[in-house]
Parts: structure tokens; sequence; C-alpha cells
């Protein structure tokens, strides 16, 4: 590929294109280094790689902090504004915090292969262009005035919590501190992550249902928010206690109804007549899914005096691809096409991406949900490391090239 003043032009005309670029090839370089050491670790190819940090936890932060973080940030600087009619987010902002974010990725990639210490320097460089992005969008929440700012409150506290995981990661690097390595995991995915797909989900989904779907109802309370992002901030602080796992279903079945109850509220079943609206209701639904499994398995070690996790890390791998995956998959999707000038229309290539996507997360889940198929878990995990890998590759050639490229219908941005 080569690029030309245009392209760049193009690139730095809207704020999602320049963190849509950087998390797409995000995706697939996550997917590439772990489907790699997955092939060493399990001998099927090689051997293991001799990293500067654990393979679990490098993975971890790639996912969340590394992947996620560029959608996340990229839908944000586009929608933010709107939800309260605020100020656009300034060029000045969103490519710096692209530019030093990609960067923070790059090093670390570095890091992993020429020591921790670079690794490190990674990390402060994406935390600082975290940080460029949390103030830019926090100026435009405080300025707005007079409107409704609850998605925008709710949204901002958990970027917020997003930008306290990234700098406790960087301080486990340096100290070593293990309680802040549990602190940024659990923060990345319980009090960063989940309320704020979760937020979205709750603006995004009914509204654009209602803008589809004939005779639709919008329903959108927002006490069943408060509850899912109280349970959702819940579990993550009894993950923090040594001994709370056995009480996490207090927590997860709250939250694993209200999800189920949202699904066929806001039409799942009557979703499927247009595809762009069905993949984000199929996303949605399983956060429903993945709050029954963590439930049940905690009920069950509740149950069973703390004797075994029957579910292992199935719970977290639904959340993570099934919800987290999906929903990015499918709202980046939807702003592309929509702020590239291109119909509103999924065609069928990304329609067959995002059902081969929900085959990684199956993939990932079903030894460890089916006792009988644990024998074929190493293959199985790294099926779903493939799987996500062709899959998200496919979707990036096809979306990638919007992002540095004028918009089809002649408009600016």
């Amino acid at each position: 590929m080569t690029t030309n003043a245009s392209d760049w032009h193009h690139l730095s005309a809207a704020p999602h294109r320049g963190m849509f670029l950087a998390g797409a090839l995000q995706g697939m370089l996550t997917l590439l280094w772990w489907v790699f050491d997955l092939t060493g670790r399990y001998g099927i190819a090689g051997a293991a790689p001799a990293w500067s940090i654990a393979p679990i936890w490098a993975h971890a932060f790639l996912m969340i902090y590394g992947f996620f973080s560029f959608f996340i940030l990229g839908f944000l600087f586009t929608t933010f504004p709107n939800w309260m009619n605020g100020e656009k987010i300034q060029p000045r902002h969103y490519i710096a915090s692209s530019v030093l974010m990609a960067t923070g990725i790059a090093l670390f990639y570095l890091g992993l292969v020429a020591g921790k210490l670079i690794a490190a320097a990674g990390v402060a460089t994406l935390l600082a262009g975290f940080s460029i992005a949390v103030y830019a969008l926090l100026c435009v929440l405080f300025k707005a005035e007079n409107q409704d700012r609850r998605h925008a409150i709710a949204a901002s506290v958990a970027l917020v919590s997003g930008w306290m995981g990234i700098a406790a990661y960087l301080l486990w690097l340096i100290t070593d501190n293990a309680a802040l390595l549990d602190f940024s995991r659990s923060a990345g995915i319980w009090f960063f992550l989940l309320p704020i797909v979760m937020t979205v989900s709750h603006r995004m989904i009914p509204f654009f249902s209602s803008r589809v779907l004939e005779n639709y109802v919008l329903v959108r309370p927002y006490w069943i928010l408060w509850l899912m992002l109280a349970c959702s901030v819940g579990h993550g602080k009894l993950l923090l206690w040594e001994a709370a796992f056995p009480y996490l279903w207090m927590f997860d079945l709250p939250l694993a109804a209200s999800a189920i109850y949202l699904s066929f509220t806001w039409g799942l079943l009557r979703s499927f007549r247009v595809h762009l609206l069905a993949v984000l209701h199929i996303a949605f639904a399983w956060l429903g899914v993945s709050m029954l499994l963590y439930g049940a398995q905690s009920l069950v070690f509740f149950a069973s005096g703390g004797e075994s996790l029957i579910l292992g890390l199935a719970p977290l791998h639904a959340l993570a691809i099934g919800y987290f995956a999906s929903m990015v998959l499918s709202m980046a999707s939807r702003v592309t096409l929509g702020h590239s000038g291109h119909p509103l229309v999924l065609d069928k290539l990304s329609w067959l991406l995002f059902i081969g996507f929900q085959a990684a997360a199956l993939f990932r889940i079903l030894p460890d949900l089916l006792p009988a198929a644990a024998s074929l878990a190493p293959g199985a995990y790294l099926l779903a490391g493939i799987s996500w890998l062709i899959c998200f590759t496919l979707w990036a050639a096809r979306y990638a090239p919007l992002y540095w490229r004028a918009r089809a219908d002649g408009k600016p941005g």
C-alpha cells in the first residue's frame, strides 16, 4: 500500500478514521501474535518463544487496552458530541491520541522481545495518548449544558477507570507488584469495557432499531442500565477480594436477567430482517449468555464449597469474544459505512464474516463447557484464534481502505 498527502488528509478528516485503522491493524496483529504463541506452546510448530512478559498477561493487555480501546475511542470521538449536541473533538486531540496510542502498541510488541523496559515505555506512550482522548471527551461533557448527559457520564466514568487500569499495568511492569496486575485486569473488564459497551448498547441499539423496524416501540429504561452497571462494578470489586468467587452470582445473575430481558424487548428476533441491525442484537445477546455462565459457575462453586470451576474460562471468552468483539465489529461496520458515504447495508461478505466470528467464540468456549471435549482444548483454542484472525483480516481488508479514502458521496469528513 502506498500513501500520499491526499491519503493522510482523508485519514485525519474525521475523528474515527485514525483510531479505527489502528484498531483494525491491532486486531490482526494481536491474534497473529497469540496464534504464533499457541503453536509453540502446544508443540504444533516450533518451541514456545521466550517473552519478556508472561503471554497470558501480554495477551490480556493487548486485547483489553490495545485492541478494544482504539475502537471505543474512535466511536466516542464520533458519537459523544452528538449525544449532547456538544462541541466536536478537535483534530489536534484525535490525531495526537491516535498516533501516540499506535506508537505505544508498536513499542509494547518490541518490548515483548527486547525487554520489559521497552514494553513499559510502550504502555506509558499508550497511556499518554489515552489521556489526551479522555481529556478531549471530558471537555465535551463539561461544556454541554442543559443536555441529557446520563449516557455520557456513565461512559466517562468507565473511561477514567480504563485510564487507571492502564496506569496500574504500567506500575506492575515497573514494580512487579501482583496487586497492580490484578487491579488492571479487573478494572479493564468490569470497570472499563463492560460498563462502556453496555452504555453504548443501551443508547444505540434501541435507537437504531427504531429507525428500521416498523411499529417499533423504543424501550430504554435507565434504571436497568444503572442496575447492570452496578452489577458490573460489584463483580469487579469482589474479584479483588480473594475469597469472593462463591458470591459473584449475586451480581452476575441479575445482570444476566437484565440483559436477556433487554434482548427480547429490543427485538432480537425481529432484527434478523436487517443484517446491519441483526449483528448488533446478536452481539448483545452474548451478554446475557456470558453472565448466565458466570452466575452458574459461581453458584455451583458456592454450593459445592469451592471445589472446582466447572466452566473454566468459558464465561470470560463468551463475554470478551461473543459480546465485546462482536459488538466492536458491528458498531465499527456501521460507523465506517455511514461516515464514508456508503449505504447503511451490510453486504453478504461482512455478514458471513460476522457469522464466522461467532464460530470463533464457540470454538473457544465449547471445550470448557463440555467435559468430553476437554482433550480437544488445545486444538479448539488454536482454531478459535485462527478463525478470529481470518475473519478479522478479511473484515479489515474490506473496511480499512475506507479510512484513508474520500467519502463516496463527496461530502467532507
